[in-house]
């Protein structure tokens, strides 16, 4: 039996992270994973989804060319070569982290790792043998798969997981999607990119329905106008699969037709059959329980990522990761979430820290808000990027920053100025005052800032 300070079931963005970062402070390292480096962030989900996404982005703006004076003919998007863009970024990146992890001297194993007491674990391998491993601590990071709904019937042909979705050879023609949550919209947008007719459907009143009020409704148009059908308060009855795609009754009676279905409505927690019970880690609802410190409730036991999280966000998971792995060396420190910066990968894009506005009014402050559209902003005009808008939610009384949302071109860049500055605790005026360079799109969050502030210089009051 080989012995290590550490043990780490599932190499995603929370594993891979906490088994360098603790041999970097000078832990014997041991990281077991059953599939590719990278889990499903970086295999089926994160990367893959963001690759397309560019691809989509850059077909839509070939389609704006003449706006800007181009004349392009002929152009046509090769799916196949699509594909192999997206399947070669994914393999550079799990190269990259296997050439982290030797460099950084982790051990790997693949396998699948099982808890058989509280510091032993057994790796099936795939060849059929078995490797016992002997930890002083343990990180669990096996993360989450798309939810299996009976209802619809999933067989990744014709009515597809996002992992199916991924792995289509053929682009369809239409798509149904169901659920209008983040990662819905986020395929609604890219299928629409690459041409194909999507309907969405969402059970609930609206889409996205965690994102501030504002950012929906615009957000909402935007996708109408580039086509993308919405139907919220859609509620699925039945699935019907045909020669020619896939027929969704609704209860209003209403039938949806398309080549293919999308599902996009939950995952399901990788908690089962890794020994949990065994040894008495405590689960809620499929889900590790934590302290603030990563710990579950066996002492030397940790638990990162979707599996344990709050939050089903990579970089979430790469924090606590390294939250863990600093507590498996020796070191007693605790994960902060106060400040965690959330994007979606919409056309425009959406991202946003802190409070939206009804959660800020709802806390009992006295809410000013500042707002900057892109229109007004010369580098977004010159790009005929001038969809959407910045919002900075403030403290009217004491001026502190509660939120920053941001709709429109490179939102996701963006968001992180306001992050730092609500981490550091600086102020609407701080922010405000602080000199961008011209032109910019950074000068929409100050100016948005100006705006909560006092007034901005290049709109209207």
């Amino acid at each position: 039996m080989s012995t290590f300070d550490l043990g780490i079931i599932g190499g995603g963005p929370g594993g891979y992270v906490a088994a360098i970062k603790a041999a970097q402070l000078g832990g014997k390292v041991c990281l077991i994973e059953k599939g590719a480096w990278g889990g499903t962030c970086l295999n089926r989900g994160c990367i893959p989804t963001k690759t397309l996404f560019s691809v989509a982005k850059f077909a839509t703006q070939i389609r704006d060319a003449t706006g800007f004076g181009l004349k392009i003919q002929g152009a046509e998007i090769d799916y196949p070569q699509v594909l192999a863009h997206k399947d070669e970024t994914v393999k550079r990146l799990t190269g990259g982290i296997a050439t982290l992890l030797k460099g950084n001297g982790v051990h790997a194993i693949a396998g699948i790792g099982t808890l058989t007491g509280k510091n032993t674990i057994a790796v099936s391998k795939a060849d059929g043998t078995q490797e016992q491993i002997s930890a002083t601590k343990i990180i669990i990071a096996t993360g989450s798969e798309p939810a299996n709904i009976p209802i619809f019937e999933i067989d990744e042909e014709k009515v597809l997981t996002t992992t199916g979705m991924l792995e289509l050879k053929e682009l369809p023609e239409s798509l149904i999607i169901v659920g209008g949550g983040v990662s819905g919209c986020e395929f609604a947008s890219i299928f629409n990119g690459l041409g194909c007719r999507v309907t969405v459907l969402e059970l609930l009143p609206t889409i996205l329905a965690t994102e501030d009020v504002q950012v929906v409704r615009q957000i909402r148009l935007f996708m109408k106008r580039k086509g993308i059908e919405i139907k919220t308060q859609a509620n699925v009855t039945q699935v019907e699969k045909s020669e020619s795609g896939v027929t969704a009754t609704l209860t209003s009676g209403d039938q949806i037709c398309a080549e293919k279905m999308l599902i996009s409505i939950g995952r399901q927690f990788n908690s089962e059959a890794i020994g949990l019970e065994r040894v008495g880690v405590r689960t809620e609802q499929s889900k590790i329980v934590v302290n603030d410190r990563m710990e579950t409730s066996i002492p030397g036991i940790y638990a990162v990522g979707d599996v344990a999280s709050r939050y089903l966000l990579a970089h979430v998971a790469s924090a606590e990761g390294i939250v863990a792995a600093r507590n498996c060396m020796g070191e007693n420190v605790e994960m902060d979430y106060s400040t965690v910066p959330s994007c979606v990968f919409t056309i425009p894009e959406i991202a946003r820290v802190g409070m939206t506005e009804d959660e800020a009014k709802a806390e009992g402050y006295k809410v000013k808000v500042g707002r900057f559209p892109y229109a007004a902003s010369g580098k977004a005009l010159g790009m005929r990027e001038t969809d959407g808008f910045a919002k900075v939610i403030a403290d009217g009384e004491y001026g502190d920053i509660l939120g920053v949302h941001i709709l429109g071109a490179h939102a996701s860049d963006l968001i992180h100025e306001a992050t730092l500055a609500i981490r550091l605790g600086a102020s609407v005026a701080d922010l405000a005052h602080t000199i961008h360079a011209h032109p910019t799109l950074g000068e929409i969050v100050m100016e948005s800032a100006e705006a909560a502030y006092d007034r901005a210089i290049h709109i209207m009051a």
